[in-house]
């Protein structure tokens, strides 16, 4: 049965001025919204829904930093391997964890079963591979390498050892004597497996290659991943093979790790750091690592084809993890990619793929239509390993290092924290809706809010339980931040199944904010007063101008004088910038007034646009402020509508030329000089030059020295010379205007 639940908190009238503006509402409904929440027995569906999630069964709780590996024997026993202090542990179906044997280095990364019963542990660093049998521990091989990453026992019983940081794949008899089987020229053997073959697939750091060993020193790649590390193998029956990729380059992390602990760690059997191993993939591994050169190597034996070293990788991806497929025709397909999580590890199941991250411990289900769904939620740092055993999923973590099952049953109760939601400001909180089927079982919403912008101390409680049973209102108090959780049982039927929340709110209006403003001066183009002639309306005469000057056969009598007209009208051109915290629109009204008024007259109301082109010619000469009043009542309403206001810098204003009189030439022993006085009666003068007979113009300096008041006097020296000359005197005020004057020598 479908049930629309409801919970209706209504809204008290507005107290203040402050609660103005449309109401708005936080809705949750994709899988993209659901996903960004906290899981606690819950699962996401690939749709979007929640719902009750496999129960997760806790088998071991290490203490300590993290769960590398994990096998399974033939009879349900589990054997898993932690750091920081290199344990091996056993677990018996039925039984509680023991310790199988402690490592005389911090990690074990790395455990394999060969079909004897027989377990080998890899040790790190100064990487050694023990064999472990009827309890007791020697050493089995030496590969003279850092770290071991990884095992796997071929169907001869051999044993393959993945090693760094020297990039080798080592084989090894039962003998305990081993041979390079393939150098890869990489810096880390990260994943080994076999193909339904028998065939050894290997995976490297840093370029992300992923081999397949077809003899000793013989492999094809069969692909060139854009990450930089491949982390998990797994062959499905049909021949494809599913490969986990990751661009948080773990095994230097892990690495780095280890060699802090092998530092810290004292005497044998007394173990005590605290250090701890973490996933975090925002490192700088994106872009590649640069290759150290390696140590002197054998060379390969005659008729093999020495692998040269891997180049640097500068990886441009944006994905931090991704899951390949590569078909038995070893074509591949990206089955899925993120860019906020690292893949750790993969189980295939029938048609399905389970994959885990560093997501809070978070396990997925990929199925055949490539659609995700968030099977289970560890609420640890990472999962690290998944495992296939006892008819169930073993899932291995770290921070801590736990061991879990999935058992295939449903959880008896979950719940689920959405992400934290900004309302931007201050709000009062509305209604809450949510869409669910509920059935026989159980539904119930908590809220929680709070100023930070994380759930902290500081936060109020959560809420009593709400249902629509209750018709509880919602208590917490307004604030900007908010936070909800579902809670869910099966009760007496089926577990509930959650579509969709909403919640309404209403936030505190903002007052916008006017911050700068801009006034420059320009010129319009003035409009010209005729029509150019077209194609439809013929020009019905025309004049024809010829090197004599003659108009040809003209009527008129006379000879015009052409008038050289102004070329445009000069306008203001005034800009400001504004913003407004809640994003409303706002609406501008400027004004103005020269600096010796007192009131200011509205000079454009209403307007949306931030920027107004004025007539300057409705000014008379003066300094004058500018001020832009913002409003957000488009909005809101009146009563909780804000302003706010800025004055501009005074605006010189001056559109009258300087006033310029030349005063009669006297004669010199040198030439002639003339005087020039100017004046202006809005702003002070700034520049004179002259121009002789067009020439170009040249600087007068002020008979005092410097050009700084509205009355000045100039003085120009010119040569004495026979004949017609003209003097054009040009003077600048403050605004650039120029005015001019003309006197004839002869």
């Amino acid at each position: 049965m479908t049930a629309v639940c409801r919970l209706i908190a209504g809204l008290a009238a507005a107290a203040t001025l402050a609660w103005g503006g449309s109401s708005a509402a936080w809705e949750t409904n994709t899988f993209q919204d659901f996903v960004k929440g906290r899981f606690s027995g819950v699962s996401l569906t690939r749709d979007g829904r929640l719902t009750l999630a496999p129960a997760l069964e806790t088998l071991a709780s290490t203490g300590e930093a993290g769960v590398w590996s994990v096998v399974a024997a033939a009879d349900g026993t589990l054997y898993y391997s932690t750091g920081h202090r290199g344990r091996v542990y056993q677990l018996k179906p039925g039984g509680q964890p023991t310790l199988l044997w402690t490592s005389p280095l911090p990690e074990v990364f790395a455990l394999a079963l060969d079909k004897g019963g027989r377990l080998y542990a890899a040790t790190s660093p100064k990487g050694r591979i023990y064999r472990i049998e009827n309890g007791k521990a020697e050493e089995f091989f030496n590969p003279a390498a850092t770290y071991v990453w990884a095992l796997a026992v071929g169907p001869d019983g051999s044993l393959y050892a993945g090693t760094g940081d020297q990039g080798r794949i080592w084989r090894i008899g039962a003998d305990g004597k081993g041979q390079v089987w393939y150098d890869t020229g990489q810096t880390h053997v990260t994943a080994l497996a076999l193909d339904g073959r028998g065939r050894l697939l290997a995976g490297t750091e840093p370029n992300g290659i992923l081999y397949r060993i077809e003899a000793q020193n013989k492999a094809f790649v069969l692909y060139d991943s854009s990450l930089p590390e491949i982390r998990s193998i797994v062959a499905a029956r049909d021949g494809s093979l599913y490969v986990g990729a990751l661009g948080g380059t773990l095994a230097q992390k892990q690495a780095q790790a280890a060699s802090s602990a092998a530092a810290a760690q004292p005497a044998a059997g007394m173990v005590t750091t605290t250090i701890t191993v973490t996933a975090d993939a925002d490192g700088a591994a994106q872009t590649g690592v640069d290759l150290k050169p390696k140590p002197e190597q054998a060379k390969p034996a005659s008729g093999t084809t020495e692998m040269p070293p891997a180049a640097p990788v500068v990886d441009l991806s944006a994905e931090k993890a991704a899951i390949y497929r590569v078909w038995p025709d070893q074509t591949v397909e990206t089955l899925w990619s993120s860019k906020e999580e690292n893949v750790y590890d993969l189980a295939v199941r029938a048609a399905d793929v389970l994959f885990s991250t560093d997501q809070r411990g978070r396990i997925y289900r990929l199925s055949a239509d490539l659609k995700a769904a968030l099977l289970v939620e560890t609420s640890e740092g990472e999962t690290t390993r998944l495992l296939e055993a006892g008819g169930g999923v073993v899932a291995a973590t770290s921070n801590l290092g736990k061991l879990y099952r999935l058992n295939g049953g449903a959880a008896p109760a979950g719940a689920y924290e959405s992400p934290v939601h900004d309302a931007g400001n201050a709000a009062r909180w509305g209604r809450m809706d949510w869409r669910a089927e509920v059935g026989a079982g159980k539904l119930s919403f908590r809220t929680r809010s709070g100023n930070s912008a994380r759930p902290d101390g500081t936060w109020s409680d959560w809420s009593a339980p709400i249902s629509a049973a209750t018709q509880a209102a919602i208590t917490s108090p307004n604030a900007r931040y908010i936070q909800w959780k579902a809670e869910l049982a099966p009760g007496s039927g089926a577990a509930p199944i959650l579509d969709s929340v909403s919640l309404s709110y209403q936030p505190r209006n903002g007052r916008p904010v006017v911050r700068s403003i801009q006034v420059t001066p320009q010129w319009a183009a003035a409009q010209a007063k005729t029509a150019a002639p077209t194609a439809q309306a013929p020009v019905a005469y025309s004049i024809t101008v010829t090197d004599s000057g003659d108009a040809g056969s003209g009527t008129s009598a006379g000879t015009p004088t052409q008038t050289v007209s102004r070329s445009g009208s000069p306008q203001l051109y005034i800009t400001w910038q504004a913003d407004d915290p809640d994003g409303d629109k706002l609406l501008y009204n400027v004004y103005y007034r020269a600096e010796d008024e007192r009131e200011w007259k509205l000079l454009k109301p209403d307007l949306a646009e931030n920027t107004l082109l004025q007539d300057a010619e409705v000014f008379a000469d003066a300094r004058y402020l500018f001020r832009i009043v913002a409003s957000d009542r488009a909005a809101n309403s009146p009563a909780a509508a804000y302003e706010s206001d800025l004055v501009s810098q005074p605006v010189l204003i001056d559109q009258t030329p300087p006033h310029v009189r030349l005063r009669a030439p006297r004669r010199t022993a040198t030439g002639i000089e003339i005087d020039v006085d100017a004046s202006d009666e809005a702003s002070a003068l700034r520049r004179a030059e002259y121009s002789l007979n067009g020439a170009p113009w040249r600087l007068v300096d002020p008979a005092d020295g410097i050009a700084d008041s509205r009355t000045e006097r100039f003085t120009i020296a010119l040569p004495a010379k026979a004949g017609e000359q003209s003097v054009v005197v040009r003077v600048f005020d403050s605004a650039g205007n120029p005015g001019l004057a003309r006197l004839v020598l002869r």
